[in-house]
């Protein structure tokens, strides 16, 4: 029996390992990490993400073929596989710092599975990593080898959270990279066999390391990028009277464009875009490519000017001020259907309206006040190092209330300000709502999920990024 085993039980190593493990019958399927705590919860009834049809996934397989533990070594040396998915967070210091990934984690990984094996290995980089990371644990394994043989496989996931599932069991592509030598093309017909139980052959694209390596980064950049373009597009729709909905749908019917990923929205989160790009930016640096690298960075700069510029418009609408006024937050992962709440545009909204002084009343279906509270004294990229390295959970703000339902969220609220587009926030009582709620009575669409149309009937002053503005907002033009 083939064994894999996946160092990390994150948002890519846990859901990955458990499709591989129901596609994949006859092959046993290890996950491992060091915190107790997140082990003991891919064990229980309680699993430590959220994403639809995963719990089912992980019930089918789970004792069967499909194990997680804190006994890293011994899976790691019983493996044919080792799949590396472990934290690569942004340096905050020294060379690089703000920019550049820093790979300790993958370093000590390396080192680990130098020190344990006792047979040849593939090993391979789920993780998202910088270009030539690869050369680096080649020369790592290869120092410390013993006689023992590895391949340095390249394999990122392009797993979209809220759609991982479906993502994994039917990927637009699957991407293998690895040395250009019998050795290497061996390694990735490997994998590629694993692969291969559910996932057409035309779907499964080889290249070599560095070609791997640098896509990862270039689809993120590339994503993110028309997110920024279609942002940008919103602020001029706002100031001439165009609709950014209907221009978008203009411009996604050109089959050269496309209508994917062009929504207007207060910005982009999750733990991949922002990070991709600043290491993305970083390789440009360091390689002379300083045009390259400022184009880059404009599409990050774009994506905090949308979130400045929401912050500035419900400050400005609201006579300058909302110091002593309850603001209710309908959402806080960065999109729907997760709980995931890394580099979620609504920390930054948060920390501008309470920079303010505003009293925030915060309700998400998926989300944990532990979480919320944390995200919010963190400060910036330390949540993407393991949690036992992460700041301990700070006491509750006063200036903030986690509440369980939308409702008590907006009682006596002066405003609302919807930060994740979950499903139930279109179909709430906004009268209701209105009712309930202080004079005037404004709502804040980040997401542009709501009828304005309607709202605007009941009473509400609405803010609807990209749309024709409400007279009351056009005598308070905010520039951030």
């Amino acid at each position: 029996m083939v064994k894999i085993c996946c160092i990390g039980a994150g948002y890519v190593g846990g859901p990955t390992m458990a499709v591989i493990a129901l596609k994949c019958p006859k092959i046993e399927v290890a996950v491992v990490d060091i915190s107790v705590s997140r082990i003991a919860a891919w064990n229980g009834d309680q699993l430590p993400i959220y994403e639809p049809g995963l719990e089912d996934v992980v019930k089918q397989c789970r004792g069967r073929n499909l194990f997680f533990s804190t006994d890293i070594e011994n899976h790691v040396a019983e493996a044919d596989i080792v799949f590396v998915s472990v934290n690569t967070p942004t340096k905050t210091q020294g060379l690089g710092a703000g920019k550049a990934a820093d790979l300790t984690y993958w370093e000590s990984a390396a080192r680990m599975i130098a020190d344990v094996s006792k047979s040849n290995k593939i090993v391979v980089e789920k993780s998202t990593v910088p270009v030539k990371t690869a050369e680096a644990i080649e020369k790592i394994l290869t120092h410390n080898s013993r006689e023992i043989k590895y391949q340095i496989l390249s394999n990122p996931e392009f797993l979209a959270e809220g759609t991982a599932i479906q993502d994994l069991f039917n990927p637009d592509r699957v991407l293998i990279g690895g040395r250009e030598t019998p050795e290497g093309q061996k390694a990735i017909q490997a994998l590629k066999d694993v692969y291969a139980h559910w996932v057409p052959e035309d779907r499964i694209i080889t290249t070599n390391l560095w070609s791997a390596e640098l896509s990862k980064l270039a689809a993120n950049a590339f994503l993110a990028q028309r997110i920024s373009s279609v942002n940008a597009m919103s602020a001029l729709c706002e100031a001439t009277g165009a609709d950014v909905t209907q221009v978008s749908h203009a411009i996604g019917k050109d089959t050269r464009i496309g209508p994917r990923f062009l929504n207007s929205s207060v910005g982009f989160g999750g733990s991949c875009f922002q990070k991709d790009i600043l290491n993305l930016v970083y390789i440009c640096e360091c390689n002379g490519l300083t045009e390259v690298a400022n184009y880059w960075k404009q599409v990050i700069k774009v994506n905090d000017y949308q979130k400045n510029r929401f912050v500035n418009r419900i400050v400005s609408s609201m006579f300058n001020t909302v110091s002593g006024k309850k603001i209710a937050i309908l959402g806080f992962a960065f999109k729907k259907d997760t709980g995931d709440t890394r580099e979620t545009p609504a920390i930054d909204v948060c920390k501008g309206l309470l920079g303010d002084k505003a009293k925030l009343s915060i309700y998400d279906p998926q989300v944990t006040e532990d979480q919320i509270q944390r995200d919010l004294s963190m400060k910036k990229f330390d949540w993407d190092h393991p949690i036992h390295l992460q700041p301990m959970s700070p006491p509750a703000s006063k200036q903030v209330n986690v509440v369980w339902d939308a409702y008590q969220a907006a009682k006596d609220a002066h405003g609302v300000c919807i930060l994740t587009e979950w499903d139930e926030f279109k179909t709430l009582d906004y009268q209701k709502i209105f009712d309930n709620m202080r004079k005037p009575a404004y709502i804040f669409d980040g997401r542009n999920i709501l009828d304005v149309a309607k709202l605007r009937e009941i009473g509400f002053i609405v803010y609807s990024i990209g749309k024709p503005l409400d007279p009351w907002h056009k005598d308070t033009l905010a520039v951030a």
